[in-house]
């Protein structure tokens, strides 16, 4: 394998797990409303956004009428962060970011979420510096699974897509690296561990495995 010149981090469920919790209140809504909402469904729409499986229209074709969305959608976001609270950086997300850090290899976010999410949470974790760039569809990128948002962070620090290395937890984001013709490790959570990951690289049980001075040693 090639030097590593760049490593290319996705946030939600691979930085923080936020991913969990937001399909718990997402599948207590629709309890509320006599549904169930089950993974294999909601899992269709992680890493990416509700164009590739909107829960909400789903509820509502379900439910054959229009629904009042305002009090449910508080009451979800309420529980989201109840959830959240007192979440920190996954296993081997701080150690693997000093790592580079030392070794002089650039980082980036690349997300499908918004600026006004990853930016507040990389702040509160401490982290935001760690990283020379980040990218999100808040800057009219598509979201993953097209491969823009991580085509846009590798000319943001300067590499060409096969000098980076993108650390996913979704198969959105993995189809969204291997049509950008990035090399793609995997760290699965509780939410995406049973999901379709061929094609990745690596899949590891946390970012503890990653040995970035053997990655950026490598010829």
């Amino acid at each position: 394998m090639a030097a590593v010149k760049a490593l290319i981090f996705d946030f939600d469920g691979l930085i923080v797990d936020t991913e969990t919790s937001i399909y718990i209140a997402w599948k207590e809504l629709y309890t509320s409303q006599g549904q169930t909402l089950s993974l294999s469904d909601y899992i269709r729409c992680v890493g990416s956004t509700f164009s590739e499986y909107d829960p909400m229209k789903v509820l509502e074709e379900r439910c054959e009428h229009e629904i009042d969305w305002e009090p449910l959608i508080l009451t979800k976001d309420s529980r989201i962060k109840e959830l959240h609270e007192g979440l920190g950086p996954l296993g081997g997300v701080e150690e693997l970011l000093a790592s580079a850090q030392d070794h002089g290899v650039p980082c980036a976010v690349a997300s499908s979420s918004e600026d006004h999410w990853v930016e507040p949470w990389l702040e509160k974790i401490g982290l935001r510096g760690a990283f020379d760039c980040i990218r999100t569809r808040s800057a009219n990128l598509p979201p993953k699974p097209a491969p823009d948002l991580f085509l846009a962070a590798a000319d943001g620090l300067g590499v060409a897509p096969g000098e980076a290395l993108v650390f996913e937890d979704s198969a959105n984001g993995l189809r969204a690296a291997l049509v950008a013709g990035i090399r793609c490790w995997m760290v699965p959570n509780p939410i995406t561990e049973q999901s379709d990951f061929s094609g990745a690289d690596r899949i590891l049980g946390s970012l503890t495995e990653v040995n970035l001075p053997e990655l950026v040693a490598a010829q």
